[in-house]
């Protein structure tokens, strides 16, 4: 009797960059732009036997037979984290945090899970650093280490043979890069691996109800390392930024089923390790000057966080035919938007002025609330006069020069008034039958027009 031969393993290519995957090789990703990045993935072959087997483990559950189903948050002992997390840590959940190198992930998460070891088992799986490169660590930091445990390994199989045996509270795997599993039989760090690996730890904190926290590395771009990959295995994804003469760093959601991705983490990065920053306003704002020509002050919304930052704008006359116009922290095409309609409908001369704008203390402003605020700092500039200390400014600026309205203006002016400021110039569509604070006088700007007369008198 003649035996049917088995199929060939399936191959196909994928970039190293992004996880862009083509069926035949390319010099140039589609996905990313980089050049010479795919690399051959062989797809594993898998007996039906083994499928069955891996799925043995898990039963179907009535949504309707379980008691409750809002179980408890477990808390990281940092707030500035929870707060980003929703609330804490969701159990069996798989969290992804990036960021550049040097940026302090690793540093946040060992912090992290000395907060969660304070009578709880805490399993770290290194695959960069030894169990004595760790103490050394924690000692800096002035972390005990009761109840963080320790592996220095890279194969996932035997990681899980050892937590399966502890039976942690919470599993850190540093890095998904340096780790591999057998099941994908290609070298780490590949696209085939990272996918393999952050299956099995989904696979296997899903099963057994253990939050996992994974560690990526960012690509050139800035990007987790096989985002297509990972991004969408993960439960939340977390990057932490922050400028690199900065010691502020900031922890941002970018993906969080179990919460908003608006929320942010303030941290300052210390020689004792992360500190939460419990005012970040004061942070953002405290080095300005008090008469800065080309500087106003708004408030935006980080998820639920109102706070204040500077927003600077400086006007310089150029002899190019094209001028620039440069921003960092800002949208750019609103700064090309906003500085087309202080040409038009005020009459400033910008077409023959660089612009450079920016948000000081490296925090991304992407709200259209912020359009008032840089409009009236390049007022300011090109007029080089500056705007009173007192002032706060927010509203969004159309195409016509009218402001429109933002939301939660209360919680905006609270914050405002909380740090001494007396005076807001918002949208006239906010001001009528909106908040009225006793301690800060609301001024009301039906276009961007009345909202500079009131800035700049």
């Amino acid at each position: 009797m003649a035996t049917v031969s088995s199929r060939p393993a399936r191959s196909t290519f994928a970039c190293s960059e992004c996880g862009h995957e083509s069926p035949k090789w390319l010099g140039r990703c589609p996905g990313c732009a980089s050049w010479n990045t795919f690399a051959e993935v062989v797809a594993p072959q898998r007996s039906p036997a083994a499928g069955r087997r891996d799925g043995a483990r898990t039963e179907p559950v009535e949504l309707a037979s379980m008691r409750d189903g809002d179980q408890p948050r477990l808390s990281s002992g940092l707030p500035e984290f929870d707060r980003v997390l929703g609330g804490g840590i969701v159990a069996a959940s798989l969290v992804l945090v990036g960021g550049d190198p040097g940026i302090g992930k690793s540093t946040l998460l060992l912090q992290v899970a000395a907060g969660i070891a304070n009578g709880r088992a805490v399993l770290y799986v290194s695959g960069e650093e030894s169990a004595a490169q760790l103490k050394l660590r924690c000692e800096r930091l002035g972390l005990s280490g009761e109840g963080l445990f320790v592996l220095p390994e890279t194969n996932l199989e035997e990681a899980f043979r050892r937590a399966d045996s502890l039976a942690p509270a919470v599993l850190v795997v540093d890095s998904i890069q340096t780790v591999y599993t057998e099941a994908a039989g290609q070298a780490p760090g590949s696209v085939a691996q990272l996918r393999q690996s952050a299956m099995e730890l989904m696979r296997w904190g899903k099963t057994i109800g253990i939050p996992v926290f994974i560690i990526g590395h960012v690509t050139k771009d800035g990007d987790i390392a096989g985002p297509r990959l990972l991004e969408h295995i993960v439960d939340v994804v977390l990057y932490l930024e922050g400028e690199r003469f900065s010691s502020y760093r900031l922890l941002r959601g970018v993906k969080n089923r179990f919460g908003s991705v608006d929320e942010i983490g303030v941290f300052e990065m210390t020689g004792e390790g992360m500190r939460a920053v419990e005012n970040p306003s004061q942070v953002f704002i405290g080095e300005r000057a008090r008469d800065a020509v080309g500087s106003a002050i708004m408030a935006t919304l980080e998820g639920s966080r109102p706070m204040l930052v500077e927003v600077q704008a400086l006007t310089s006359p150029t002899v190019t035919p094209a001028p620039r116009r440069t921003a960092n922290g800002l949208d750019v095409n609103r700064l090309v938007l906003v500085s087309a309609v202080l040409s038009r409908r005020l009459g400033l001369p910008l077409a023959s002025q660089d612009i450079i704008a920016s948000v000081v203390g490296g925090l991304r402003v992407r709200e259209p609330a912020s359009d008032l605020a840089l409009a009236l700092a390049i007022v300011s500039s090109q007029r080089d006069k500056p705007i009173a200390g007192d002032i706060i400014a927010l509203g969004e600026i159309g195409l016509s020069g009218e402001l429109r309205s933002v939301s939660q203006l209360d919680r905006r002016l609270a914050e405002a008034e909380r740090l001494g400021f007396t005076r807001a110039i918002v949208p006239a569509s906010n001001a009528n039958g909106g908040p009225q604070r006793e301690g800060i006088n609301v001024m009301p700007a039906p276009t961007v027009r009345d909202a500079v007369r009131l800035a700049l008198p």
